[in-house]
């Protein structure tokens, strides 16, 4: 519970006769549909999601029960606490307990934040303003716009979050909003929620069944993220070899092989297969996806490499299509000189697992490699600009920026680049300590960095 308010008293008060059963109902109301749905026992539940978060899912039927009023007199948990046993408390977690009683749990988007101090928190289910959170301990954890389900509520001059925090991902908090907009009969993805206290109060239960409901899967193994190539295939390994015939040499594929636009040669058996400089791709980013790619400099997309090895050719790709569109055409290209391919196919598990621990230690020192990699960040993302991404409809983000619609969905897709970048648990990552801002003011959309 809230690190500042120490509640032992009143979670110990609410676990007695009085409210012992009322207690177990608002429990079951938070995690019974989760429970049946994946077949687990309390117990079992806390066990897949952490001692932590087992201690959270009861923090969020604990609250929910403070916020409570039953019938005929409308009795209260918090009300009878302080009546019976409010003089064991100090009036600052007394005012604290009463904001909390009066409290509704919502779903937050985090911004500005400033390590050890606070951060900004806007309500994306009541909307309006976002507020300055004083939170040093999470201040140092969250990142920018990561999404958390908590109870915001006043201080004193500010405003303080409750002790239960319930991070959601970008995929689980859309799919929480979606809902809510359902139940508000609004059909748009885009479309304005404005759920009102009351009702946000009444549906707290819904907030800890959405995170169980994203967390579980994942947590049994039912579930995992896309991880896809730029075109949207899942990436799979492909290699292909053809045997050179005999009588064929390596400079006479060599030869066959500069004869064709879309092969760059490296080196003297070495090819990078282009896509056709024409032709565009979209990005593949998105809730629960990772694209993965390699561009040249000029911007072009790598869709492959050929190699020369001893007495075969191999291509190499990272998905189904791309092996067939690549070993057709290469086939074509090559004739006779090559014989029937053999294709070795590698899961991007398989691949983790062969390779890890097969990369040196490069010695270059941390500032240094920052600096390169936010370099290199910085030549990405300004290609990107001018590139297709299908989180815009396939339209570029300076396309995107050029209409109220298009800006509306470049935000979203600038939190989700921005925040992904930020997970990381090292906190002096370069991925974690790029700065963003600037595209945000490339594409004049700075004001609605909130």
């Amino acid at each position: 519970m809230k690190v500042g308010h120490d509640l032992s008293r009143i979670i110990k008060f609410a676990t007695r006769d009085d409210w012992s059963d009322a207690l177990q109902d608002a429990l079951g109301d938070h995690v019974g549909e989760a429970m049946q749905e994946f077949d687990l026992e309390f117990e079992e539940i806390g066990a897949l999601v952490s001692e932590h978060y087992a201690g959270v899912l009861f923090g969020c039927a604990l609250e929910d029960l403070m916020t409570r009023r039953f019938e005929p007199d409308g009795q209260n948990l918090v009300d009878d606490y302080l009546k019976r046993r409010g003089w064991n408390e100090s009036a600052p977690t007394k005012a604290y307990l009463r904001a909390l009683r009066d409290s509704a749990m919502s779903l937050y988007e985090v911004s500005d934040v400033v390590p050890g101090e606070g951060f900004l928190v806007r309500d994306l289910a009541r909307g309006g303003d976002p507020v300055r959170v004083n939170e040093k301990s999470g201040s140092r954890t969250l990142k920018q716009w990561d999404k958390i389900s908590v109870r915001v509520v006043p201080e004193r001059k500010t405003h303080v979050l409750s002790g239960v925090i319930l991070p959601f991902t970008a995929e689980a908090a859309e799919t929480l909003l979606d809902g809510l907009r359902s139940a508000e009969g609004k059909r748009r993805k885009s479309a304005t929620i404005n759920t009102d206290n009351e009702t946000l109060a009444s549906i707290a239960p819904l907030f800890t069944t959405a995170w169980l409901f994203d967390i579980l899967p994942k947590a049994l193994g039912l579930q995992r993220p896309v991880i896809q190539n730029t075109d949207g295939d899942e990436l799979m390994f492909h290699n292909v070899r053809f045997p050179l015939q005999r009588g064929t040499t390596a400079n006479d594929i060599a030869a066959l092989l500069d004869t064709e636009p879309e092969m760059s040669r490296e080196n003297e058996h070495f090819w990078y297969w282009l896509k056709p400089s024409g032709k565009t791709i979209p990005l593949a980013n998105g809730p629960g996806k990772l694209s993965f790619g390699t561009s040249t400099d000029d911007g072009r997309t790598v869709f492959g490499s050929i190699e020369i090895k001893g007495n075969a050719l191999v291509l190499s790709v990272n998905s189904p299509n791309r092996a067939k569109t690549g070993t057709a055409a290469l086939a074509k290209l090559l004739g006779t000189a090559v014989g029937k391919p053999l294709t070795e196919i590698e899961t991007i598990d398989q691949a983790a697992r062969n390779h890890q621990g097969l990369l040196p230690e490069s010695g270059i020192p941390p500032e240094v490699s920052t600096e390169l990699i936010h370099n290199m960040m910085d030549q990405h993302y300004l290609e990107t600009l001018n590139r297709p991404v299908g989180m815009l409809d396939n339209l570029t983000p300076r396309e995107a920026a050029e209409s109220p619609k298009g800006r509306k969905k470049l935000v979203e897709w600038l939190k989700f680049i921005e925040n992904q970048s930020g997970q990381h648990p090292n906190d002096d990552d370069p991925m974690t300590t790029y700065d963003f801002s600037w595209i945000w003011a490339e594409l004049s959309v700075e004001n609605l960095r909130k």
